[in-house]
């Protein structure tokens, strides 16, 4: 993909937890990006000569002692840069400004108006609405800038070097609630970098195939094949590139939801046509799992076994040098792959860690690509909506919504009801385009009810449902009552052992869309 990633953006990550959506919009404007940790090495982000540099924000002051600053090759390579926030105020102090504590912080809606005679603000109006957050502002501009907007309390909301094509912008373009974000992205790209739109899901998939031929060249490769859509999509790339000569294994570990085992063999083996191995590995993962409740535990419990069942199922096969995963860019950034500095958010679900007996060459063609990209690369390949828009759904499954001890009743219970949730709302057209990720968790918590004039003593589940652009932040999902009732009812009278039914209104921050 080399052609397709040259003359696009490098985004330098300072620790904004935005950082991952700055480069999602460049995406969606047909430019590829990247991140890089603001620590990176010169030639690494230097790789794909990008066109322009855009910094991110980040939680630190500039004038802290330990403060993440501006690597000098970034401003001498002459590149066209974006600062956004404290991305800004580095780009500042860097060039001879001043950046101080502001009296007054500015965090969430802001008004703002602007000069129009700045490139990064052609075609906007003149007064905006964006997104702020932030605690400093710049006292005094480097030499060559000029303020190039204002809003009540920041003088300088955005300002620019519109010579040396150096901006800044105090506030988020990046999220929705900056409505004029997409425009500044497109004329940063296109008139300030004079980049070009050359990233597209068909231009993905032809090169993807045109590298996996190439690397796997007439070998065979293994594919372990979840069922999700990252999975699903990467087996459909190399099976495309190389046919049958791609072997999946499917593990069943238990832990998948109400009849998705046998919806996984129905779709990849007899509808697409691939070449499947499934293996029923429930009782050993139960047994595995037995005692531990702490979460990462789980996780790690999950994995090993996984690996060990991979393993005995790809010993019986012979001569295969290439592992094939499903590993998407944000599994790369969240697992502290891309930086030293990175911290591990939690442990993701891909075939690491085989014994040294089994060493392959991975084939990971879908690492570069978001979420959402990656249901469009499935869509251009003709899987089917089911597969596309199948609801996201950990590695170790049912296990991480299964908080306390996992045993096979518990998890019967948590599929019951976790189907009851998913068909109400797909049955009220909420299932996909009202909420982006819905679910049940069942809480190792017993209260007393009444059922049948009888005192009960049963187990409570919590019921999850958010509304999400890019799963990076999310909000609840305001869910009519009448079909919060239904489902309750339902639940509580089909679910055996279960008496109580809640409603989860945490948004993302401050907590996780998963309860583990």
């Amino acid at each position: 993909m080399d052609y397709l990633k040259t003359g696009g953006i490098a985004v330098i990550d300072f620790g904004s937890q935005y950082t991952q959506l700055i480069a999602r919009r460049i995406r969606e404007l047909g430019v590829y990006a990247e991140v890089y940790s603001h620590d990176g090495a010169a030639a690494h982000i230097d790789e794909h000569r990008p066109a322009g540099i855009v910094l991110s924000g980040g939680p630190n002051s500039v004038y802290e002692a330990e403060a993440p600053q501006l690597p000098a090759f970034l401003l001498e390579s002459e590149r066209p840069v974006l600062g956004i926030c404290y991305g800004m105020q580095l780009l500042t102090a860097a060039l001879g400004g001043k950046v101080a504590a502001a009296s007054q912080r500015e965090y969430g809606p802001a008004a703002i108006s602007h000069q129009p005679r700045s490139p990064l603000f052609d075609g906007l109006e003149a007064e905006l609405q964006v997104w702020m957050s932030h605690g400093d502002r710049i006292e005094s501009l480097p030499p060559g800038f000029s303020a190039l907007a204002q809003s009540e309390n920041s003088p300088l909301a955005a300002i620019g070097d519109l010579e040396g094509n150096r901006y800044g912008l105090q506030f988020h373009p990046e999220v929705q609630h900056s409505s004029c974000g997409q425009t500044i992205f497109r004329n940063f790209l296109f008139k300030i970098c004079s980049c070009q739109p050359k990233w597209s899901a068909a231009a993905v998939i032809e090169n993807a195939v045109e590298a996996i031929r190439a690397q796997v060249g007439s070998e065979r490769a293994l594919l372990a094949l979840s069922g999700g859509v990252d999975s699903a999509v990467a087996g459909a790339l190399i099976h495309r590139a190389i046919g049958e000569r791609l072997v999946c294994i499917f593990v069943d570990h238990g832990m998948l939801r109400q009849n998705e085992a046998e919806n996984v063999v129905q779709v990849f083996r007899h509808q697409q046509g691939m070449n499947l191995i499934a293996v029923n590995a429930v009782e050993n993962f139960l047994t595995a799992l037995a005692g531990i409740t702490e979460p990462e535990a789980k996780r790690k419990t999950i994995g090993r076994r996984f690996v060990e069942t991979f393993s005995e199922e790809a010993r019986k096969l012979r001569g295969i040098r290439f592992l094939a995963q499903g590993t998407i860019y944000p599994d790369v950034i969240e697992s502290a792959a891309a930086s030293a500095s990175a911290k591990t958010i939690k442990s993701h679900h891909n075939v690491g860690g085989l014994p040294n007996d089994m060493q392959f060459q991975l084939v990971e063609p879908l690492r570069d690509l978001f979420k959402d990209e990656v249901r469009k690369i499935g869509a251009a390949l003709g899987l089917p909506e089911s597969i596309i828009w199948r609801q996201p759904f950990p590695g170790p499954g049912l296990a991480i919504r299964c908080l306390g001890e996992i045993t096979w009743e518990r998890l019967e219970k948590l599929r019951a009801a976790d189907a009851i949730f998913t068909s109400e709302l797909a049955t009220a057209g909420l299932l996909r385009h009202g909420t982006a990720q819905s679910f049940a968790v069942l809480l190792p918590v017993k209260s007393v009810g009444v059922m049948g004039d009888k005192r009960s003593y049963e187990e409570t589940l919590v019921l999850r449902s958010v509304t999400t652009d890019d799963f990076m932040t999310a909000d609840w999902a305001r869910l009519p009552y009448d079909l919060l009732a239904r489902v309750s009812a339902r639940i509580i009278n089909e679910v055996p052992g279960i008496n109580r039914v809640a409603y989860d209104i945490t948004s993302k921050p401050p907590g996780t869309i998963e309860w583990e």
